[in-house]
Parts: structure tokens; sequence; C-alpha cells
């Protein structure tokens, strides 16, 4: 395949080929060729960290009010773009047209808080009992390393990048094959159209037969000082043991296995609603979408019987249409995945009420019961569209199931009374907790990120800046005594 045919990569500021080959990117939902993109190889990687590199001192040495003004104006211009950037998340992602809506508009926010991060990247005046000026200072690390994913590739790639730059650090984004352009060359497009010095941002696309050794010089070539991944934990294992063992610092936000809590005292509707929109929305494509409802025995009749009609309301398809909110799975491997964890369930017991099958790359919404903790649906993150059911005799019975689990990013408790929702979310071992409201939230500027094996450090907020900074401690001395031997007689 010719490299005339690719659309290119983003090094130093220039638009250039790979020397790798050139890969198709796909729509999920009919298999046509989104695009067809430039495939790099170890050299090319290299050489745009080495472009990161160069460009760092100057990029950090503008005044922070400048490097605030750079991200409003992309923050601008995605919104300039709102139509193009749905469509193209549409045909590249299988975004439903909704989802694609919401993550284009939603888009612009992360990068005016990452704005604002430039005013909190504040040190401390310490103590000193030699009478020092004894000052805490952060700076930025230099050269970080961003690999984002396919499921929502314009905002967490920004989010993977976005204050890490603001800091002061330049960025060397690897997108996933699944989404090289919504998640890598549009940043690359409005980077170039906000006037970002050349080398401050770049973009490496490769496919995935050469994703191990470009995404290796990523991770350990020299210059480059951490790692932001969102991913799965399988993958992120393997960086962050990479990383580690290299002493380079890790922002890693992995997968989840999230649950929602119905306590016996819920709003049903509340409760239906928050269920149907965690679990279904993108298709369950959402790290943090719910994967196991655990709801108290006095109440799961009525649940279930509201739940599946509720669910039954929802249509798969051509995720154009409006109405058909349960788009294509992104691709055969995933899709195989879950087919093999519903056939694990239906033939260790569990019962189908609602769905089951697939249909080309669609998966029917689905929901089951008598789910047990020894199935793969209990146990694996599904990221599909399906909802296994459990029954609890009590709260403390629905935490231990939560709690069950190697993942702990995010959960739903649902609840009347708030005080007994908060001391539920105070037990349940993940990052983030909702009472009232569905695992799949979000917001700009706060910390996102999980425990146990979802991930480590936080996108956003202060830890943010921490994670993506170096803490220094400088001094001015001011008439400090050596002793006698050390000093000129």
């Amino acid at each position: 395949m010719s490299q005339s045919d690719a659309r290119q990569m983003y090094s130093n500021g220039t638009w250039v080929n790979g020397e790798g080959a050139v890969f198709d990117d796909l729509n999920p939902a009919n298999a046509g060729i989104f695009a067809r993109v430039t495939g790099a190889t170890r050299a090319d990687m290299r050489r745009a960290i080495e472009a990161a590199h160069a460009a760092q001192p100057g990029w950090a040495a503008l005044p922070h009010t400048e490097r605030a003004r750079y991200l409003l104006k992309i923050a601008d211009l995605i919104e300039t773009r709102q139509q193009d950037l749905i469509a193209q998340l549409v045909d590249e992602a299988g975004s439903w047209v909704g989802k694609a809506a919401f993550e284009a508009g939603y888009a612009p926010g992360i990068f005016r808080a990452a704005a604002a991060s430039v005013y909190q990247m504040t040190g401390e005046i310490v103590p000193s009992e030699l009478g020092k000026v004894s000052m805490l200072m952060r700076q930025p690390l230099g050269v970080v390393g961003v690999i984002s994913p396919w499921n929502f590739p314009l905002l967490l790639t920004g989010r993977g990048f976005a204050t890490a730059m603001a800091l002061g650090n330049t960025i060397v984004l690897k997108p996933s094959e699944e989404s090289p352009v919504t998640g890598g060359l549009v940043y690359a497009e409005l980077m170039e159209q906000a006037g970002l010095p050349p080398g401050v941002f770049n973009v490496v696309t490769c496919s995935r037969e050469q994703v191990s050794e470009v995404g290796d010089e990523l991770i350990s070539n020299p210059h480059v000082k951490a790692i932001s991944f969102t991913g799965s934990t399988a993958v992120g294992r393997i960086i962050g043991a990479r990383a580690g063992g290299l002493l380079k610092k890790c922002c890693l936000e992995l997968g989840g296995k999230d649950a929602l809590l119905v306590l016996d005292d819920a709003d049903l509707g509340l409760a239906v609603n928050a269920a149907t929109f965690g679990t279904f929305m993108h298709q369950g494509q959402i790290c943090m979408s719910v994967e196991r409802i655990i709801v108290h025995e006095s109440i799961a009749a009525e649940f279930t019987r509201r739940f599946v009609a509720n669910v039954s309301k929802l249509r798969y398809g051509d995720p154009w249409d409006m109405g058909k909110v349960i788009g294509p799975i992104i691709n055969a491997k995933q899709l195989a995945k879950i087919v093999d964890q519903v056939e694990d369930a239906r033939a260790r017991g569990a019962r189908i009420l609602l769905g089951g099958a697939s249909h080309g790359p669609y998966f029917e919404p689905t929901v089951m019961t008598d789910v047990t903790r020894d199935m793969k649906i209990f146990r694996e993150e599904n990221f599909g569209p399906v909802a296994p059911i459990l029954t609890a005799t009590s709260d403390d019975e629905a935490i231990a199931i939560a709690n069950d689990s190697e993942y702990g990013l995010s959960a739903g408790i649902i609840t009347r009374n708030e005080v007994r929702g908060l001391a539920v979310a105070a037990r349940v071992e993940t990052g983030m907790a909702h009472v009232n409201d569905s695992s799949v939230n979000d917001e700009p500027h706060i910390p996102f990120g999980g425990i146990k094996n979802s991930g480590l450090g936080r996108h956003g907020g202060r830890p943010a800046i921490e994670t993506f900074t170096e803490l220094r401690w400088v001094t001015v001395d001011r008439g400090r005594h050596y002793p006698p031997p050390f000093v000129e007689s």
C-alpha cells in the first residue's frame, strides 16, 4: 500500500510519512475503510521523542499564562469543529451519534481545566533551623509519553495529555490503532492550527503489528520521563512494570468491573434508569460501565421486571440513527470475548432474560440473572452490553459481593438515605463512588482513577499536577556557619 494514500503522522511540527507499513483504520459498523494511516517504526518514534526533548526547555520557559492561552485556544478550536468531530467519532470509533455529541461537547472542558492547572502549580516555604529561605518547588518532568484508547478517543486522549502539557512538559502521543484519527491526528491538526511551537506535541501512529517495538521505544527511551496510559489492565501491568524498572513515573487508568448496589430502600425508577444508562451507554465499552448489578433480594423481582422492560426498548444498529443507541462492538476479537462470557454464564446456570446473541458487529442488549461468582461474567471485564443481576440479603453482603473483584474503579449506590449511601460508599473498594447515580461519572477537573487493578495515579485535578511535575527543594543561605576545620583561617 502506498504511503501517498495514507494519513501522515505529526512530528516536530511537520506532517511526515512513517517508515513502517501503512494500515487500514476500519469503521466498526460496516468494516469499510475509514482512513489509511502511515505506520511508524522504532526510528520514527525515536525522532519524535528527540523533537519533544529539544522543544521542552523553551516550552517550559514560556510564562504560564502563555501556555494557558494555547490550551484555551485549543478548547475554542474543538468547539468550532464539533460537527466534524461527531462525524469522525461515529465513523471511526462506532460511537452512537448521541455519545459522539457528548464526547465532542465534553472535550473543550478538558483543556480549560488544564489551562487552570497552571495557576495551581504552587510550592511552599518551609522552616529552616539554619536560617535559610527554604522552598519546595515544582517543575515539569520533560517529555511525557501518552498511550490512549479507542473507546472515547477524543475525550480520553485529551485527558491523557492536556494537564501534562499545560504544566510545561512536551508530549509524544501513540493513539490506539483502532482510532488513530480521533485519538491522535485530529489533535495534531488542532495543535498546528493553534500555532503550538514545533516539537511540543507529536503524534506517532502505527499498526498492531508494530505496536510492540514502537511502544517499547516510547517507554524505554531515556528522554521520556513519564507515561500516561489509558487502557486494559493486562497492558497496563506490562507498561507499569517496564516503566517502574526504569524509575519513570506512571499514570495508569485501567479496567473495571464496576458494581451498582441497589439497597432495599432504593427509588426503583432511579435504580432502573441508572442501571440502564450505566450498563448500555456506548454498548458497555466504558471502563466504568456497570458490569454487576447487586440488588437487595426483597426488591429484586420488581427491579428485574422493570429493568428488563426498560432495556427491551433499546435498539441496536447504525450508530448514525439516534434511535439505535447500541452501536457496534469495536472489533471481532472483543465481540468473541463477550460471546464467550455470555455462553460460559449460560452453561453454568445463568438465565438469559433478554438478548444474548450477536448480529454481525452488534451484540444485543442482554440481561441475565442467577449469576454466580465462578462465572467469567462475574470476574472478567466484559466491555459489552451485558447486565448480570445478583442479589444480596443485606448491605454487608452487597458490599462483600462488590468488593470480590480484582478491580476497583467506580461504583454506584442507590438509596433514599444519603447517610446510609455514604456509609456504603466508604466501604466499597473503588477509587470513585457515587450515591444515587450510576458508576459512569466524569468531570474535566476531578482526579479520575481507580485502586487495586484498576490503575495507579490520577488524571485531572491537583493529583495530576503532582504526577506530571517533579518536586524540588531549593534554598537560599543567609549565613550558615561551617565547622571550623572547613573554614579559611
